[in-house]
């Protein structure tokens, strides 16, 4: 997992928080990267990664997805890295989609389009 793969994943989400969140978000949500602790730098890595290999093996059609099954899917795979990280997370950390707010779900879609985005450049 890179560096450079978490941040692409931290600014995407800090892009989307100022882009969907109502009002003034906490300033943990838009902390710069190298504010962030590292458990949630290796686990923006990880997700990233995730998504990478998602749209690869796909073979870009990932792209056919609904924005929401986008979205659910890097929701997803945050929660797994919540798991990894903390013995007994706090229930709103691990919350299902449909339980996230609207900011959150608009944002980890525009996280998946980001990666796939990146993942489409450098091809």
């Amino acid at each position: 997992m890179t560096t450079e793969a978490g941040r692409i994943f931290r600014e995407a989400w800090i892009a989307g928080v100022k882009r969907h969140y109502p009002g003034e978000p906490k300033p943990g949500y838009i902390a710069p990267w190298d504010e962030t602790p590292t458990w949630e730098r290796e686990a923006a890595a990880a997700v990233y990664e995730q998504v990478r290999q998602f749209v690869e093996v796909s073979g870009g059609h990932s792209a056919k997805l609904t924005r929401e099954q986008q979205g659910r899917f890097v929701a997803l795979c945050w929660i797994a890295q919540i798991y990894k990280h903390f013995d007994d997370p706090k229930p709103s950390y691990v919350a299902d989609w449909q339980d996230l707010p609207a900011w959150q779900q608009q944002t980890d879609a525009d996280i998946f389009d980001t990666i796939a985005s990146d993942v489409a450049a450098a091809r």
